[in-house]
C-alpha cells in the first residue's frame, strides 16, 4: 500500500471528544477514523493556512464541480450546480430541514434501529418520532414495507429521514427497496431526507445506489445530505453539502439553513472539500481495502472465540453492529458500591457498563439506536490493526471470563 494505515497516531491530549478518556479506556465508539486524512487534504490545508489571511469564505465554482464530478463517477449520479447547497455538517443540515419543513407535533418517520442523533433532530424540533422498525431475520435486517406505507399513510407524518447506507447496521439499501419509497412517499405527500454521509465507505467491489438518483419519484421528494467528512476522517472541519433538485424543495431548505446561519463555510471547508473529492480517491481506495480487512478480521475472531455473539455481516460503514442476545452480561456481575444511586439515575446496567468497568474498552450502547438497539453494541472498526486486535481481546475478556 502507497499510505500507512497502520500508524498509531497519538490522538489523546488534543480534546478529542473519541480519545480523551483515562488512559485505561479503549475507545471504540463514536464514528470518528484514527487514520490521519488524506495527504491531499491536509496539504491543501496547510497551504491555506500559510497565506496567513483567514477573512470571510464562501464556496466557488470549484467546489460545486468537486461534488458534482465525485458523484458522477464514483456513484454515478449527475447533479446540476444550482440543486447544491452548502451547510456546516449533516446533522445541521437535517435538524434545518425538519424545523423548517414541520411544525410541532407532526411525525417524523425514521427506520429504526438507526443513528440516534436522528431522535434528538426530531424531538428537540417539538414533533414526535414515527418508528418503522427494520425486520430483523436470520441475523439479518429488512426494511417493513408493509409498516413503512402505514407510517406514510398519516397525515400527521410529512417527513421521512433514510439512512443510506444504513447506520448501524451497514445495510446498503437496493435500487428495488429506494424506488419503492420514493413511489410511497409520492404517494403520500412525504418528503425524503437520505442523510448519505457514509456512502463512500464500502467495501472494494460495492458500492452504494444514490436516492435521488433511483427514479423520477427518488427525485422529486428527495433532500439528500452529504459530506467528505466522515470519508476522509475530517468532521472537525465542519463541511457538508445538501442537494435538492426540486425548486420549490431547495427554497425551503435554502431559507432554513440561511435562517439558522449554517450556510457558510469557514476557511477550512471549501479547500478540504475541493481537495479530497479532486485528489483523494486513491487514498480512499486503500483505506476502504484496510477497513475490509479489518472487517474480515472481526468477523472471523468472534465467529472462533466468542460463538454466542452474532455480527450483522455488512459491506458498507466502518461499524460493526454486534448482536449480543446470546451473552448473559449480568451472570457474573458484581455490584459495586454506589450503583443502585447509579441506576436510578441513569437507568439499568447495560453491557456496555460491563465491557467498560471489565476491560476499559468503549462501545456504543445499541439501545439508543431503537428498535432491538438493546441487544447489540456497535463497535467501531476504523483503526490500526493494533488498535482492532485489543479491542477484540478486551472484549472476548469481558465475555468469557
Amino acid at each position: 500500500m502507497k499510505y500507512n494505515f497502520d500508524e498509531q497516531v497519538d490522538r489523546r491530549g488534543t480534546a478529542s471528544l473519541k480519545w480523551d478518556v483515562p488512559e485505561d479506556v479503549l475507545p471504540m465508539w463514536v464514528a470518528d477514523m484514527d487514520f490521519k486524512t488524506a495527504p491531499c487534504v491536509a496539504e491543501a490545508i496547510k497551504k491555506r493556512a500559510e497565506h496567513g489571511v483567514f477573512g470571510y469564505t464562501d464556496v466557488d465554482d470549484k467546489w460545486y464541480d468537486a461534488y458534482i464530478n465525485w458523484w458522477d463517477k464514483r456513484h454515478g449520479f449527475k447533479m446540476k450546480p444550482e440543486w447544491l447547497m452548502f451547510c456546516t455538517g449533516v446533522i445541521p443540515a437535517i435538524s434545518s430541514i425538519v424545523r423548517k419543513l414541520t411544525t410541532p407535533n407532526e411525525k417524523v418517520i425514521i427506520q429504526t434501529p438507526v443513528y440516534n442523533i436522528f431522535f434528538n433532530s426530531i424531538l428537540n424540533n417539538g414533533c414526535r418520532v414515527s418508528e418503522s422498525t427494520l425486520k430483523y431475520e436470520d441475523g439479518k435486517y429488512y426494511m417493513d414495507m408493509d409498516d413503512l406505507e402505514e407510517k406514510m399513510s398519516d397525515p400527521m407524518a410529512t417527513l421521512f429521514i433514510l439512512c443510506n447506507p444504513q447506520n448501524p447496521s451497514g445495510n446498503i439499501w437496493s435500487r428495488e427497496e429506494l424506488k419503492k419509497i420514493g413511489e410511497l412517499a409520492v404517494k403520500y405527500n412525504v418528503t425524503v431526507i437520505a442523510d448519505e454521509i457514509h456512502c463512500d465507505i464500502t467495501d472494494p467491489g460495492y458500492d452504494y445506489i444514490p436516492f435521488a438518483s433511483v427514479s423520477d419519484e427518488c427525485r422529486k421528494v428527495s433532500i439528500t445530505c452529504m459530506a467528505p467528512t466522515k470519508t476522509f476522517n475530517i468532521a472537525g472541519l465542519q463541511t457538508a453539502a445538501i442537494c435538492v433538485p426540486d425548486d420549490f424543495l431547495r427554497f425551503k431548505v435554502w431559507r432554513g439553513i440561511n435562517t439558522d446561519e449554517v450556510a457558510e463555510p469557514n476557511v477550512f471547508a471549501r479547500v478540504a472539500a475541493i481537495a479530497a473529492f479532486t485528489e483523494g480517491g486513491e487514498w480512499l481506495d486503500e483505506l476502504r481495502a484496510y477497513i475490509a480487512e479489518n472487517k474480515r478480521i472481526a468477523y472471523e475472531y468472534i465467529e472462533k472465540e466468542l460463538p454466542m455473539l452474532h455480527v450483522i455481516r455488512s459491506h458498507a460503514t466502518y461499524l460493526m453492529w454486534i448482536d449480543i442476545s446470546g451473552w448473559d452480561y449480568m451472570k457474573n456481575f458484581k455490584p459495586l458500591p454506589g450503583d443502585r444511586e447509579t441506576a436510578e439515575k441513569a437507568g439499568p446496567i447495560t453491557a456496555q457498563d460491563i465491557l467498560r468497568r471489565k476491560t476499559g474498552l468503549y462501545l456504543s450502547e445499541g439501545g439508543i439506536y431503537g428498535g432491538n438497539g438493546e441487544s447489540f453494541l456497535r463497535m467501531n472498526l476504523a483503526c490500526t490493526r493494533a488498535t482492532l486486535m485489543d479491542g477484540l481481546q478486551r472484549l472476548k475478556s469481558a465475555v468469557i471470563e
